[in-house]
């Protein structure tokens, strides 16, 4: 990190949230107690189920609740008996009943069941309401045929179980609603919650597939409604750090009396406890406007025709809704305008200096990301406040990782859905399509998450264990290929593998793959592995593995070419389905050709480029159970085989260093003289970079370059994993001199701990194992 940053922020902490436990307690079973005009109104003008199932497919929500409708409280009665009744919603009622005396006769037989009164509003209903208890009732609205109002009460009462929980879990924000007139806060409601799940939508674009998005939506803000400003100020109390911003009326009960001065009293409280917390004030008596702004508070007047717009632009401007709008502080002009997390992190340096003071100043991004369901890095730049900090290019810096670390710990362990707007260097593991990740495919995201599981895997210095950058292309890519070009006829034919490839090579994948390729090379800049990933590769009961092709294309400059070679490269892997010996197999273990699916993993190389060949220092196998244990080896300890090189070495049957992970100064094969001569590696492999083939052949190892050790040390490529034997002296000596054979023993790794490859191989075996409930291969 950039030495600017003060050593406290250095280390940036983010604590991982699972939507899953979100939104936990919902209302499922709603009661309405109406006479059959309302109840009509309802369900035939409003078409109330519909409406509320609609919202809650959107949410991606499995039950939306169901509507029982009743006239009579006995007919009420009868159903909570029968049915557990979530909420209890009571109308207008008929000549013998009205909307309270169906409420209060609930209440009386069932106290613990949430009841709502909906009346319409006249000079009598609001005579009757001041002689009425309206304190048994949990809400009283006004009811003006308006359907949505119901959603929102469902949504309000929603929150109100939730709040406290998701709070404490997540660090969900809410917004503090201060309003006594039930004919306002009955209309302002419907369009407050409209626009909070507008933009529970817009959190959900931060997720990485579908799934993920629908439970994003969980960390929506809620809403709370307080009556008084005792009501406001405990609520404010409980939770300071979790409101997103205040709306209050002016006028309400402060200590048993209406106080015409409440409003403001309650915001200069929570402004002394909190200089950044966005405040608007509502009220129709417009003399308000000029208190609130001398104060400094935003200002909304009721009696406004605009008014709903007037406040959705207000939260949009000061409480992280929509777009972050980058002003010019002098001018207030738009300078930047930012709609996602990789947005930022993209533009974060490119802000003008006096524009980024000005909002970070403000702890605008901190609010803007806790709106957006961002918890953990808003959480923690709330702490990283302009008073402790006072340097612009620090909070740029400090931003711009805490939003890496952030899509780091989002991606590992989850499978994306690619999306060139949010593929880069930073995204990690995605799939194009919607078909299956084939058994490879599977393994390896399986294996990301198994390292997510255990973060002791990167607790060692200096050391990164992750998986290298994939994208699946998923098997319906491979059935509309083979379809679209016709080429089931001359794959299931008799024909030579070299005409079967050459048919393949000449086919056409779909366009649409073409920017989302070219995005994968920006984001990797370094050579590709093509690999198979069937339906049946890696399955427990019958491997397949080493059955299909394997390319490697490498990387360069020209985009075109690039591209040519990853489709061809494609095109290979699918022909590899349907040669001689891939049949053969096929019969040899009873499966039938036309049920096998193929996807194609494009993953990133590792390795260093040395002047036109590109190589790793260290490739491996590693196995679980040890079949030949040697000396003191335990056969449940496991073995490695470790090469120099590209890990086809390996899989071709070359000369590898076998060793134990948990023995790792007990190697068989540089035990003697004779033998660390005779059987350890002599060559390696690497890929030619310097000569970009595009001739595809049936070898899928095509523009592999066998070389001798004598390359890799002119790459200097041999520290800690050679030693150097001295003729002269008959020995082999622990380091690389200039004269002398190069002996590959990987004695700096094994016994002097230049890299903790044994101790994180034992781990591998270990979690491998576990999550596996079976011996594994790595």
């Amino acid at each position: 990190m950039d030495n600017k940053i003060p050593q406290e922020w250095n280390d940036i902490l983010l604590k991982d949230v699972t939507f899953i436990d979100l939104m936990k307690h919902r209302i499922y079973n709603v009661l309405i107690v109406a006479n059959p005009y309302d109840a009509f109104m309802l369900e035939d003008d409003g078409r109330i189920d519909e409406k509320i199932y609609n919202e809650y497919v959107e949410l991606g929500l499995r039950y939306p609740p169901t509507f029982r409708q009743v006239s009579t409280i006995e007919e009420a009665e009868e159903v909570m008996q029968s049915v557990s009744v979530d909420l209890v919603i009571c109308m207008p009622g008929n000549a013998d009943n009205d909307a309270f005396a169906v409420a209060h006769a609930v209440k009386e037989r069932f106290p613990l069941v949430p009841c709502v009164v909906l009346t319409p509003f006249s000079h009598g209903i609001t005579h009757r309401m001041q002689n009425e208890d309206l304190s048994i009732f949990d809400y009283v609205f006004c009811w003006l045929g308006n359907t949505n109002l119901i959603l929102s009460i469902i949504k309000l009462i929603e929150d109100k179980m939730n709040v406290d929980h998701d709070i404490e879990e997540a660090g969900v924000q809410t917004i503090l609603l201060v309003e006594d007139s039930i004919r306002f806060y009955s209309s302002i409601l419907p369009n407050l919650y409209s626009y909070i799940l507008i933009q529970s939508k817009r959190i959900s674009t931060e997720a990485l597939n579908r799934h993920a998005a629908a439970l994003r939506m969980r960390g929506r803000p809620k809403v709370v409604l307080a009556r008084t400003y005792e009501e406001a100020l405990a609520y404010y109390e409980k939770y300071p750090n979790n409101i997103l911003g205040v709306i209050s009326d002016v006028r309400f009960p402060k200590d048993g009396v209406k106080d015409p001065e409440a409003g403001l009293k309650l915001l200069r409280e929570i402004r002394k406890r909190d200089e950044y917390v966005p405040l608007i004030m509502e009220s129709s008596e417009s003399h308000n406007r000029e208190k609130a702004e001398k104060e400094g508070f935003r200002f909304v007047d009721k009696n406004s025709k605009k008014m709903s717009l007037d406040l959705r632009h207000l939260m949009e401007e000061h409480m992280g809704f929509g777009d972050f709008i980058f002003r010019d502080p002098k001018t207030r002009q738009e300078v930047a305008r930012i709609s996602s997390l990789k947005e930022l992190q993209d533009n974060i340096f490119n802000i003008p200096y006096d524009s980024m003071l000005f909002h970070i100043s403000r702890n605008h991004v901190s609010r803007w990301l806790s709106a957006r369901g961002i918890f953990p890095v808003s959480a923690f730049l709330k702490g990283v406040t302009w008073h402790k900090l006072k340097d612009v290019d620090a909070h740029r810096q400090i931003i711009f990782e805490a939003i890496v670390r952030y899509r780091n710990m989002k991606n590992l362990g989850v499978v994306a859905v690619f999306d060139r707007m949010k593929f880069d260097r930073y995204a990690h593991f995605a799939r194009i399509g919607d078909g299956s990740l084939g058994g490879k495919g599977r393994g390896l995201a399986f294996l990301d998450n198994v390292i997510k599981r255990h973060p002791e895997f990167n607790s060692f210095a200096g050391v990164k264990v992750h998986i290298p950058k994939t994208v699946v292309l998923c098997t319906d890519f491979f059935d509309q290929f083979m379809e679209q070009n016709n080429l089931y006829q001359v794959a299931l034919s008799d024909a030579s593998d070299a005409e079967i490839l050459q048919h393949f090579l000449a086919a056409q994948l779909p366009d649409s793959l073409k920017a989302d390729f070219t995005t994968f090379f920006q984001a990797t800049r370094c050579p590709i592995a093509v690999r198979s990933s069937s339906l049946l590769e890696d399955a427990h009961y019958q491997p397949f593995a080493g059955i299909y092709s394997t390319y490697m294309i490498p990387y360069i400059d020209d985009g075109e070419t690039m591209l040519q070679m990853l489709e061809a490269a494609i095109k290979g892997v699918y022909a590899s389905v349907f040669y001689k010996d891939s049949k053969a197999y096929m019969s040899a273990t009873s499966n039938v050709i036309d049920q096998e699916k193929m996807a194609v993993i494009l993953q990133a190389v590792v390795g260093n480029d040395h002047g036109g060949h590109y190589y790793p220092n260290v490739s491996g196998v590693l196995r679980s159970i040890n079949y030949y244990p040697v000396g003191n080896e335990k056969a449940e300890e496991g073995i490695a085989n470790l090469a120099l090189g590209l890990g086809k070495y390996i899989v071709d049957g070359g000369q590898t260093l076998r060793v134990s992970p948990y023995h790792p100064n007990q190697v068989l094969q540089t035990s003697e003289l004779k033998t660390a001569l005779r059987d350890t590696q002599t060559h390696f492999y690497a890929l030619d970079t310097a000569h970009p083939a595009t001739d595809f052949a049936v070898d899928d190892g095509f523009n592999i370059l066998k070389l001798g050790l004598k390359e890799a040390e002119q790459d200097n490529a041999l520290h800690y994993i050679a030693a150097t034997y001295d003729a002269n002296d008959g020995i082999i000596r622990e380091a690389i001199y200039p004269e002398g054979r190069k002996v590959i023993t990987f004695g700096g790794v094994l016994k002097h701990d230049a890299f903790p490859l044994p101790q994180i191989m034992q781990m591998a075996m270990r979690y491998g194992e576990e999550a596996m409930k079976r011996p594994v291969e790595i």
